[in-house]
């Protein structure tokens, strides 16, 4: 059985922390620029996933790239439904809402346990 040198893997430094916690906050209170500082996330979480060797971390760049991403499906998809009346269209958008900040707390809170997005 092979062994793994454990000496190849960099140790998380408190600023890698940190990052991670403001891209979730990015996420989180994008909504309140609509959708800006989601896109400026989004940059930072491709850039970042791209260097990352821990698979924590990993996981939770992707986490947060596809639920951007599906977001925009599901606002893009819902959109028509503002043709019907104004009414259906604000429902739907705010359940899309609610999904996408439900995604990003969930999310944080799992980084903060320490354990990968589910």
């Amino acid at each position: 059985m092979a062994q793994t040198d454990f000496a190849q893997f960099e140790i998380k430094s408190p600023a890698d922390r940190t990052v991670m916690h403001v891209l979730y906050g990015l996420h989180t209170v994008a909504w309140a620029s609509m959708g800006a500082l989601a896109v400026v996330a989004l940059v930072v979480n491709y850039i970042k996933r791209a260097d990352e060797h821990d698979a924590v971390y990993a996981r939770h760049h992707s986490y947060m790239i596809s639920t951007f991403w599906w977001t925009v499906l599901w606002v893009v998809l819902t959109s028509p439904l503002y043709l019907l009346l104004l009414l259906p269209g604000m429902i739907a958008h705010s359940i899309v809402l609610l999904w996408y900040l439900y995604r990003c707390i969930r999310g944080w809170l799992r980084f903060t346990e320490g354990r990968p997005p589910i």
